[in-house]
């Protein structure tokens, strides 16, 4: 099940990926990274807007050492030393796939989970494997399945 937490006062700030992975009982350094679509309030110069790959320490360091607020971006989990070229990078800003009703799988090739930060104002967990599910949602109550949630996308 894809879940969508929005619309709450459980959290400090959406898209705090520190928050987001321990919630979800997920160790950054289980993975290896491929993040995309990226927009920050103050963001570190380690993130460009340009999709990149980060390995898993990396990605843990980095979110311990800073208090980011993704406004937009796509994180991708794929299992470490696994690296693919990429030719579309994945994308949540103004992407209409994730409110059309499906069951949406991660957007990149070879990607296990991906964890998508919405405008700042929410955040969407895309195939978590079931334990991390279970931990999000014992952490965030508020937690809903993404296919109860509707967005008009301008086009």
């Amino acid at each position: 099940m894809n879940l969508i937490l929005e619309k709450t006062e459980q959290v400090r700030f959406f898209t705090n990926m520190r928050e987001v992975l321990k919630a979800a009982a997920i160790v950054a350094q289980d993975y290896d990274w491929y993040i995309s679509d990226i927009e920050t309030s103050g963001a570190p110069s380690d993130f460009s807007a340009e999709g990149q790959w980060m390995c898993g320490q990396e990605l843990e360091i980095l979110l311990q050492q800073t208090d980011i607020q993704f406004i937009w971006a796509v994180f991708s989990a794929v299992p470490t030393g696994f690296r693919t070229s990429v030719s579309v990078a994945p994308y949540i800003e103004g992407n209409p796939d994730y409110w059309n009703g499906t069951d949406l799988m991660p957007q990149l090739e070879g990607a296990l989970f991906e964890i998508a930060c919405w405008d700042s104002s929410a955040t969407i967990l895309i195939n978590l494997p079931e334990h991390a599910q279970c931990s999000f949602i014992a952490e965030f109550s508020d937690t809903q399945p993404l296919v109860n949630a509707r967005r008009t996308i301008p086009q």
